[in-house]
């Protein structure tokens, strides 16, 4: 076993214990200030036993992140940068919480707000890589080696975007971020899919030569892991916007920093799938006043058809490590 995964293995380890440590020192004091969930009543009936469960333990997931990563002695801009857009994003998620379960304003951040504070964070991350990265404004095409004729169309491996990356860019980071956003929405699911996301982009970084990215993408495979002991079914904690935002940050910042942004929809098929179905059924809603589902997003669809909270959240992981399978041959 060489070094570099003995350091991607020792890294989880640490990103897991430091989570372990945090949790109960960090709930209990969610406990006493009163920062509990409110279920909407609208959703399935199930949740509506989960009132009350402390929330913003985010918190600890991005606590778990920092200790891990500047204590790992690979600390470099990539590493800077990637933590500072989940911290960024965190800050956000957190920020909207904050206004929702401590303020009691239950809208939190408007709309228009949440989505303006993103694209800022979103075009930093675009500009920096496209300013810093030896490629510049291309980014990497998953499943095509050299190039690719398709009739009278090239597609090549390398795609230069030009103009349009920056853009293209902002719209990955804010579709990605919002996505895993609205994938927390069971116990272990949103945490579950996005620990085997960050350990994909771990061996894929190790084996890219991005060490530092590798390391924090173990950082967060490793606090995710920890998370899910207090986050599994029945959950001690949720994670709030505080943590889902930074995950979504974080995915999309290591994504963007090795120019494979276009992995994320492979990978990331559940979250995908999750912002989909709620567009889907928005659309459908109002040119025919029908819902192609029962509830969205896609895992609310899934529990009123009858399946357990946990089945579904197994399921979940599972088609998400085989979409990870397939993105390991995407990029082979």
């Amino acid at each position: 076993m060489m070094l570099e995964h003995r350091q991607i293995i020792y890294t989880i380890i640490i990103g897991f214990f430091v989570t372990l440590i945090l949790g109960p020192l960090i709930i209990p004091f969610l406990k006493k200030l009163k920062v509990g969930q409110t279920v909407r009543e609208e959703g399935p009936k199930s949740h509506l036993q989960k009132t009350g469960t402390p929330t913003i333990g985010g918190i600890i997931i991005i606590a778990s992140i920092l200790v891990t990563s500047f204590t790992s002695g690979l600390i470099n801009r990539d590493l800077l940068v990637a933590l500072g857009a989940t911290v960024a994003f965190g800050l956000i998620g957190f920020i909207d919480d904050f206004i929702k379960v401590v303020l009691k304003r239950s809208l939190g951040l408007r709309a228009y707000q949440k989505l303006s504070l993103q694209i800022v964070v979103a075009v930093f991350l675009a500009i920096y890589q496209s300013s810093i990265s030896v490629m510049g404004t291309k980014i990497i095409v998953p499943f095509i080696k050299g190039s690719f004729t398709f009739g009278n169309i090239v597609i090549p491996q390398y795609l230069d975007l030009g103009i349009l990356y920056i853009p293209f860019i902002v719209f990955v980071v804010v579709a990605t971020v919002n996505s895993v956003n609205l994938t927390d929405g069971l116990d272990g699911l949103a945490s579950g899919v996005t620990l085997i996301i960050a350990a994909f982009f771990a061996l894929l970084a190790m084996n890219w030569g991005y060490t530092s990215l590798a390391i924090f993408s173990a950082a967060v495979t490793g606090a995710c892991l920890g998370f899910l002991k207090f986050n599994s079914h029945p959950a001690q904690v949720f994670m709030g916007d505080t943590g889902s935002l930074a995950l979504g940050g974080a995915i999309s910042a290591v994504s963007i920093l090795m120019n494979v942004a276009l992995i994320i929809p492979i990978v990331g098929g559940i979250y995908f799938a999750e912002s989909l179905s709620v567009i889907l059924q928005v659309v459908s809603y109002k040119l025919t006043g029908k819902r192609i589902f029962k509830m969205s997003p896609l895992h609310h669809h899934y529990e009123l058809s009858g399946w357990a909270e946990t089945k579904i959240v197994v399921v979940f992981w599972v088609v998400t490590v085989v979409l990870c399978l397939v993105g390991v041959l995407a990029l082979n």
